[in-house]
């Protein structure tokens, strides 16, 4: 993936900083809970929300290099989601604001409870901010088999974006108006529409961005599709319990989550986004 030169001043870099928060009330079985219901997820409030926070003391410490390069990249990635909602929004007459994204290690306050890195990124729409623990990626391929490279980061950070483009146009509120109307089931199949739709927000926005400042190099659209391959319902299923529940699907399966990421990515339409309508019918 090659870089540019655009760099956002909304990244919260946490790492490093002595802070942190603990879990406390929800214990390992909350987190655990979070890390598969929500992984890649939206708002993880409704697992996390009984949960506080109280204060984990550790040492402060100089971020590395390889850190530091880090924070540069998600901070290129974050600039360029920026740039690129905003002018698909502004073409839709729909006003843009920016999310927020945080770099943490072990754990930290957000406006949806106390966020640990075992949950995976999300998106909290209370705070309008993504956070990210980095070393998600190493689990990403050694649990679950993505081949991870910078555009793997690319494709998560956009998924995670996809989540705050949906609370700014009003998809997330309309989504959790229902909790408590439709059964548990009915609700599974409104979340994997929900999710799905943000992949297809990340293929719109490499879409997008490649038209802008050509990022994309041979093989990045490969590792968008090996990890949102391995991050599919199935796939997960599988790998932690040995069989596959399709009816307990939250994210949608390896293959819909592919092609929903290809189907932003080859339309470049947000028009083409509707997977409710797709999927719900």
């Amino acid at each position: 993936m090659k870089w540019t030169n655009d760099r956002s001043g909304n990244l919260d870099d946490r790492r490093g900083s002595g802070g942190g928060g603990m879990l406390v009330g929800g214990g390992l079985g909350t987190i655990i809970i979070a890390a598969i219901v929500f992984f890649l997820g939206g708002d993880p409030s409704a697992i996390l929300n009984n949960s506080t926070s109280a204060p984990q003391q550790t040492e402060q410490r100089e971020l590395s290099k390889e850190e530091l390069n880090i924070r540069e990249f998600v901070s290129m990635l974050t600039a360029e989601n920026e740039q690129t909602w905003s002018k698909i929004l502004q073409e839709n007459g729909i006003q843009f604001t920016p999310a927020k994204v945080v770099l943490f290690e072990n754990g930290t306050d957000s406006g949806c409870g106390a966020a640990q890195s075992e949950m995976g990124p999300f998106y909290c729409p209370a705070d309008q901010t993504i956070y990210m623990d980095m070393s998600f990626f190493n689990e990403l391929q050694q649990k679950f088999g993505a081949k991870v490279g910078e555009f793997t980061v690319a494709y998560v950070l956009g998924h995670e974006y996809g989540h705050h483009i949906q609370t700014l146009l009003g998809t997330t509120q309309k989504v959790n108006q229902l909790r408590g109307k439709y059964s548990e089931a009915e609700m599974n199949k409104v979340s994997v529409a929900t999710e799905l739709q943000a992949d297809f927000y990340a293929g719109l926005w490499a879409k997008q961005t490649d038209s802008r400042e050509k990022i994309l190099e041979p093989g990045d659209i490969q590792e968008a599709m090996s990890a949102a391959a391995a991050v599919g319902d199935d796939n997960i299923q599988k790998r932690g319990q040995g069989y596959v529940n399709q009816e307990s699907f939250t994210h949608g399966s390896s293959a819909q989550r592919e092609e929903w990421f290809m189907k932003g990515y080859n339309t470049g339409d947000i028009r083409q986004g509707d997977t409710f309508n797709a999927l719900l019918k």
